[in-house]
């Protein structure tokens, strides 16, 4: 029997964050009594207040203390005295990957994994079942632009972002199973590649219906080769099970033709970006593979609006366009800068806020090639996500690395967000479009640009 039963008292340390939010939702929904903390105010909080969760700010032992579960975030220390009181007077306590494991004893998981996309492409799929009439559970990273909530508490299966960060997806075993890419993060927790790529195997033979894997990206095709199980695969060459053939993409839209020995389909999205299609490749497969009819595919793909801080065309500013993405790995970075240049974007401006000390630290040499396609670049100090920084590095590592393959008149190291508004205003004159990325708040550099956006 689950932990989470209707009338449950549930308190959620760090429910202010991307994950944990929906967790909340998920389970006011299903009838548990909820409560949350988190270390600052922000609108999630507000909105899920709003919701009917009761939420403080700080650290208080007196903060879900008549809590039977106490759920948290990998990010909080085990510490932290709501913890440490939860244990005291023995609370059943769960990690967020315990959690999540609760939950799909309930229903069957079918789950989109990968280093990246994970959220655009489990948003995808949520649009899908929607147009199937389905009714399923979600728990995903940001809101569903035009269903709902980032966690809903259905009567189908639980669509589910399955997040690799701090071994969250080690517990679960999945229904079924859509794998986008496996690219070096999270180095912290599984100390090299290979780990990392070891526990996606375990995911993937865990995983006990069908399987859809991307082969053209490099670390799902090595994956590939170390298992012991039939696999779907969905690639541009022709020797897949299906194929991706005759992509378009255009400034506002994209489309493609999904198409196996049997029969072929063209699919239309209304967001741009080579990404985005070979995203939706792998939602389309793993829906029809998963007996969802291809009107359902066709329509949900159709409807699909993008996901907040994705692509996330912000406003203009003095006739430019700004866009927010949370890209914040080289390959991520690399990609949405493609997606600009493929949209008609011809003098691309990248301001990059580095996440994590570690993850910096780790990838620096890599983030030089990142930036190829962006005429300049401008790079923030970095956001440490409450990493400790013991030798003060910053962000200058990462423009260092950019300006030996960039020229370096075109590379600035801004630490500050007035420091960068004060450097967009000089490139403006030369830049079609602003991107703003990052996994951290590097969206609040608009609240910095002179006049603001004209949305």
């Amino acid at each position: 029997m689950s932990a989470f039963v209707p009338k449950t008292r549930v308190h959620i340390v760090g429910v202010g964050g991307a994950g944990m939010s929906g967790v909340a939702r998920l389970l006011l929904e299903m009838g548990c009594v909820v409560s949350g903390s988190d270390a600052q105010q922000s609108d999630v909080l507000h909105d899920l207040a709003v919701a009917g969760i009761s939420v403080t700010v700080g650290a208080d032992a007196t903060h879900g203390q008549d809590a039977e579960i106490i759920v948290w975030s990998p990010a909080v220390d085990l510490e932290h005295v709501e913890l440490v009181a939860g244990r005291q007077r023995h609370a059943r306590m769960l990690t967020r990957a315990e959690a999540l494991a609760e939950l799909s004893t309930l229903q069957p998981v079918l789950g989109i994994t990968g280093t990246h996309g994970k959220t655009t492409a489990t948003s995808m799929l949520v649009h899908v079942l929607h147009a199937a009439h389905r009714d399923d559970s979600r728990l995903l990273g940001a809101p569903v632009l035009g269903v709902g909530p980032n966690g809903h508490w259905g009567n189908g299966a639980l669509v589910l972002e399955v997040d690799e960060s701090y071994g969250t997806f080690a517990l679960l075993s999945p229904h079924a199973l859509g794998v986008l890419n496996v690219e070096p993060d999270h180095l912290d927790h599984y100390g090299t590649l290979d780990n990392l790529e070891l526990a996606f195997v375990s995911l993937i033979e865990r995983t006990t219906g069908v399987v859809v894997l991307w082969v053209d990206d490099a670390g799902v095709a090595r994956i590939r080769a170390r298992l012991e199980r039939d696999v779907v695969t969905v690639s541009e060459q022709d020797d897949a099970s299906w194929n991706v053939r005759d992509i378009e993409v255009s400034q506002r839209g994209s489309s493609f033709v999904l198409a196996n020995r049997d029969e072929q389909h063209e699919l239309t999205l209304h967001v741009t970006g080579r990404h985005n299609v070979l995203n939706a490749a792998v939602v389309a497969v793993l829906a029809l593979e998963s007996g969802i009819a291809i009107e359902a595919v066709r329509s949900g793909l159709a409807l699909f609006e993008g996901v907040p801080r994705r692509f996330d065309l912000r406003g203009s500013w003095r006739g430019v366009d700004v866009y927010e993405d949370y890209a914040h790995l080289p390959s991520e970075i690399a990609v949405t800068l493609a997606a600009a240049r493929s949209a008609g974007y011809q003098r691309i401006t990248a301001v990059f806020q580095p996440h994590r000390v570690t993850r910096t630290l780790a990838l620096a040499s890599d983030f030089a090639r990142a930036f190829q396609l962006a005429d300049s670049v401008v790079i923030t100090d970095i956001y440490s996500a409450g990493e400790p920084n013991p030798t003060a590095i910053t962000g200058m590592v990462v423009a260092e690395a950019v300006r030996t393959v960039q020229p370096s008149e075109s590379v600035f190291y801004e630490p500050t967000f007035d420091d960068v508004a004060t450097s967009l205003d000089l490139l403006l004159e030369q830049s079609d479009v602003i991107f703003l990325l990052g996994a951290g708040d590097v969206a609040g550099i608009i609240d910095h640009l002179p006049g603001g956006l004209d949305k």
